[in-house]
């Protein structure tokens, strides 16, 4: 999966496995052939990468780290997100840890991945020795709704998420708007506002404008 165009290898050291792919695969991209890639085009990529897979494994992931969008886009599309955990001391596994904390499902081996993406109407394939044995279940963070209901982890991530680009976007007209400005009106983390500002504008909701502005397009 390509960020820029199809002839443009980036990382040029990985033109060998480019060529492996073409082989055995497919190269895909939405960009014109000639185009490079710049960064805000990343994660408009791997949200064909989750679409295209049955679940999302975040293997390293740093507590702001862009894999965040990721794995929102995966939730988005219906996809399961699971999560390696790591040491809580360790910057790197800081991302996987609060995955798992907000009801990823947690990674120890390949089997807890076939467990989590194996259709139920199907026999599964067999485990190994270690996973065979009883285990806990896996935990799933649920809200309280009327008449003691619950509603699924995935469901709620995607309502907050869409509660979020609405409150974005009802604060954006045409003529920019500063992004910390919008942030402070919001009285939210910039942690949270920051992802969702970039999904609104890769979906071509809003635009940016130099000096750190925002604007909404409202073609939408």
């Amino acid at each position: 999966m390509h960020a820029g165009g199809l002839d443009v290898i980036y990382p040029a050291e990985n033109s060998e496995l480019a060529k492996s792919i073409l082989q055995k695969g497919a190269r895909i991209s939405e960009q014109p052939i000639g185009f490079h890639p710049t960064a805000r085009f990343f994660p408009k990529r791997n949200r064909l990468i989750s679409g295209l897979c049955q679940a999302v494994v975040i293997v390293e992931a740093a507590a702001k780290s862009g894999t965040f969008i990721t794995a929102r886009q995966a939730l988005e599309q219906g996809r399961e997100v699971l999560a390696v955990p790591g040491h809580p001391m360790d910057a790197r596994a800081a991302g996987c840890n609060v995955l798992i904390r907000d009801g990823a499902c947690l990674v120890r081996s390949v089997d807890d991945i076939l467990q989590a993406i194996y259709p139920a109407t199907q026999q599964p394939p067999p485990l190994s020795p270690m996973a065979a044995q009883k285990r806990p279940e896996t935990i799933q963070a649920t809200l309280p709704l009327p008449h003691g209901k619950t509603q699924p982890y995935q469901t709620r991530r995607k309502d907050l998420v869409q509660t979020l680009h609405k409150q974005i976007l009802d604060r954006l007209s045409a003529a920019p708007l500063a992004e910390d400005q919008l942030i402070r009106d919001l009285k939210k983390p910039a942690a949270h506002v920051a992802p969702a500002i970039t999904e609104l504008e890769l979906s071509g909701r809003l635009e940016r404008h130099p000096g750190g502005l925002l604007a909404r397009i409202h073609n939408h």
